[in-house]
């Protein structure tokens, strides 16, 4: 017997695009793949280095439900010293990963019927988390011209009374864009007007912003706090994918409802990788201000090549480590062997079938027009799937 709420799910497009790249290189094709969205960089050693103690010296037991006092006192500080922003450790909350802070954060905030308002393109498992919580996913979709941006204009339509939370991402995936500091102050202004509207921030690619700092919503709008959940975490930024470590940080109320979700579903993550993670935040940062240097040479190649492929349209993102490049001018052609391509997804399928490059569909991120390459690969890598795609598009009919 499986559950309405299973089947009303649909499985992450992104996990789904790059099963079936490794698939196909497991079975001997040349694939290149731009699908995944972690770094292709060894978590720093120093971090490494403060795991394999806490293995040596016995660290092996459960900590704390919301996650070890140390490590919450270094998330503090830290956004306190690099964000400007005084959050106290009781209200902060360690998870399995950005992704789990999301989820239970929704979980403990969103009531059955209760809208949620989501930017589109969106990451994935946005709306599937909403209906997680038999929430409403609202999709507000965002225009090219604009880099993806939600205007206040959208925003004011969009909201309603039955508008419970916003969830806002920046650095975005799957585009890269970041709001700026007056285009968050004029998104604040709007929800001044609707003071039951919880803000959800996503934050977690804020170390890989390349043009200029980042800036968090309490930032623009600090008045904000009250209302908003900044949720952050390891992965991105200190190339620690798989260690599983995030953190919400937002009103008491909201923290402690979450813990009490995570106290029945998962407990805290592993403490291995708490003892890590108080390595990351209080460690050097070396290591990723040279990950974030590689990651903008990659990004102006990847950029430029992609502006020279006829027909495609691609602005520069100012964060992240993808690119959304517009495609809507190859739907409606057909491949060589006469197979229609309809949709993002059919392009994605070609590209990978045909010419052995992974990408992902719009299609996965509520944007039909585009697909989302991510650049965590080596320079060879990008050069060659650019090749590959050149030859692949122009060969559409």
């Amino acid at each position: 017997m499986i559950s309405n709420r299973a089947k009303n799910l649909s499985p992450s497009e992104t996990l789904k695009v790059s099963a079936r790249a490794k698939q196909l290189a497991r079975e001997g094709a040349s694939i290149i793949a731009l699908s995944a969205g972690e770094p292709d960089f060894k978590t720093p050693a120093h971090i490494c280095n403060a795991a394999i103690e806490a293995i040596t010296d016995g660290f092996h037991g459960y900590t704390m439900n919301t996650g070890l006092p140390e490590l919450r006192e270094a998330i503090s500080n830290k956004l306190k010293r690099e964000n400007r922003i005084a959050i106290p450790p009781d209200q902060i909350v360690l998870s399995n990963g950005a992704k789990q802070s999301v989820g239970f954060t929704i979980l403990a905030t969103i009531n059955p019927g209760d809208e949620v308002l989501i930017p589109a393109p969106y990451w994935v498992s946005y709306p599937e988390m909403v209906k997680l919580a038999d929430g409403i996913p609202v999709i507000e979709k965002t225009l090219f011209a604009n880099n993806y941006k939600l205007t206040p204009e959208q925003l004011e339509d969009a909201l309603t009374e039955k508008t419970r939370a916003i969830i806002l991402n920046s650095p975005s995936n799957p585009t890269g864009a970041c709001y700026t500091r007056t285009e968050l102050k004029d998104l604040a202004s709007v929800l001044d007007e609707y003071p039951d509207v919880l803000i959800i921030s996503d934050e977690i690619y804020e170390y890989i912003v390349f043009d200029h700092e980042h800036v968090s919503i309490l930032n623009a709008a600090p008045h904000l706090k009250d209302r908003t959940v900044l949720i952050n975490g390891f992965s991105k930024g200190f190339a620690m994918t798989g260690w599983r470590l995030g953190y919400m940080a937002g009103p008491k109320p909201i923290a402690d409802a979450v813990a009490k979700i995570q106290s029945q579903e998962t407990s805290a993550p592993s403490t291995i990788s708490q003892k890590a993670g108080i390595a990351a935040y209080t460690g050097s940062m070396k290591p990723v201000e040279e990950m974030r240097a590689a990651f903008k040479k990659r990004r102006d190649f990847i950029v430029g090549e992609l502006k020279s492929i006829e027909n495609v349209e691609c602005f520069t993102p100012s964060g992240a480590f993808y690119v959304f490049p517009d495609i809507h001018h190859f739907l409606g052609k057909s491949t060589p062997t006469g197979d229609r391509i309809s949709t993002s997804t059919d392009l994605s399928l070609y590209l990978l079938e045909q010419h052995g490059v992974a990408v992902v569909p719009g299609d996965a991120f509520g944007e039909p027009n585009g697909i989302r390459l991510s650049y965590a690969a080596s320079m060879d890598d990008l050069n060659e799937a650019v090749l590959r795609m050149k030859d692949g598009l122009s060969s559409l009919l």
